[in-house]
C-alpha cells in the first residue's frame, strides 16, 4: 500500500490525482487499483478530467445539493460540517480500477480519478493498494 498526501486550497475541491495514483503503481502488476480515501468529509470519484470545468461544476453542484443552510443536528463549536459528511458519503469513500496486462490502470480516455475535498483546506492521505 502507498500512502498519498494531498494539499487542498479550498472547502470544496474536486482535485484531479490520476497521475498521483498512476505514479504510486509503477513497477507494480494485479488485477485492480483500489483508491481509498480514510476520511469522513472526503471522498474519491472517477470522471471527465479533460475539461476543468467538470470538477468545478461537481463543486457546485454538490453544495447546491446539500446546502449549509440546513438546521443540522450534528453540530460541534467551530466544526460545523454536517454537511461536508453527507457530500462525501455521495462521491463515496473508494473506487476499483482494473489493471491491464502492462500495469496501467484501465481508465477510459477522458475518465480520471478526483479525490473530493468537502472540508478544507486541509492535508489529506489517500490510500493506494494493488489487488491481485
Amino acid at each position: 500500500m502507498v500512502e498519498l498526501r494531498v494539499q487542498t486550497e479550498r472547502q470544496t475541491q474536486l482535485l484531479d490525482i490520476t497521475q498521483l495514483v498512476r505514479d504510486a503503481l509503477v513497477g507494480q502488476s494485479g488485477s485492480a487499483a483500489l483508491v481509498y480515501v480514510p476520511h469522513t468529509t472526503a471522498g474519491v470519484t472517477i470522471n471527465e478530467h479533460a475539461d476543468p470545468a467538470v470538477g468545478r461544476d461537481f463543486e457546485t453542484a454538490l453544495e447546491r445539493i446539500v446546502p449549509s443552510g440546513w438546521p443540522w443536528e450534528h453540530i460541534e463549536e467551530g466544526e460545523e460540517n454536517a454537511p461536508t459528511h453527507i457530500r462525501a458519503a455521495f462521491m463515496g469513500p473508494s473506487v476499483l480500477i482494473p489493471m491491464r496486462d502492462d500495469g496501467t490502470l484501465a481508465l477510459g480516455q477522458w475518465q480520471g480519478i478526483f479525490f473530493c475535498e468537502f472540508d478544507g483546506p486541509r492535508e489529506r492521505s489517500v490510500f493506494v493498494s494493488v489487488v491481485q
